[in-house]
């Protein structure tokens, strides 16, 4: 065995290593999103949210409920039978920006129509008048909206949001998140904004 093809063996190894290194915290903690209950969900919390129990804010669970924890930018849901989802999202960029308190999912759009609204055209003038589904969609390839004019939680195109402020007052989701979720929220699901 030649020192050459040695060196190129180590490397080698060490380029099939890489995966496991190399995958982020954030994407191993989104293996949480079918563990049936909270304290698995905390065993496998690398990512820092904190883990909410609905009886803390909620009455009873109804047809569902969700948490959007502006802090820890992660979105809760919990299933009626109890199943505890938790999720990394981005958050509003400020608090001016921030709606808190209690609201709930009045409409579901797959493919939805991103509009801005009259202070994001304020804001910022050259923005489209709307656009249709695609990849240039800010609201990604899934829509739950809310009670709150303009305010929704949905899926995003641009994966460096997640984990950040980066919304005009929006909760976003990987696109891949928020398609498992949506079929799970129903019309009326009770929310939080913490």
């Amino acid at each position: 065995m030649t020192t050459h093809s040695a060196s190129r063996r180590r490397i080698l190894a060490g380029l099939a290593a890489l995966p496991a290194l190399a995958t982020p915290s954030l994407l191993r903690a989104q293996t949480a999103f079918d563990m049936p209950d909270a304290t698995a969900a905390a065993k496998r919390n690398i990512a820092s949210f904190k883990v909410r129990d609905w009886r803390d804010h909620f009455d009873d669970l109804g047809i569902g409920a969700i948490i959007c924890d502006v802090d820890s930018r992660a979105l809760s849901f919990w299933k009626p039978d109890g199943t505890y989802i938790v999720n990394p999202c981005s958050v509003p960029l400020s608090e001016e920006l921030t709606k808190r308190g209690r609201t709930e999912v009045v409409r579901k759009k797959e493919g939805p129509t991103w509009t801005p609204t009259a202070s994001m055209r304020e804001r910022d003038p050259s923005l489209p008048q709307s656009v249709g589904p695609g990849p240039d969609n800010p609201l990604g390839t899934h829509a739950l909206y809310l009670s709150w004019p303009a305010y929704l939680i949905h899926g995003t195109h641009d994966t460096r949001k997640i984990g950040r402020p980066s919304s005009s007052g929006c909760f976003g989701l990987y696109n891949e998140r928020v398609a498992q979720l949506y079929p799970l929220v129903e019309i009326g699901t009770q929310v939080l904004v913490l």
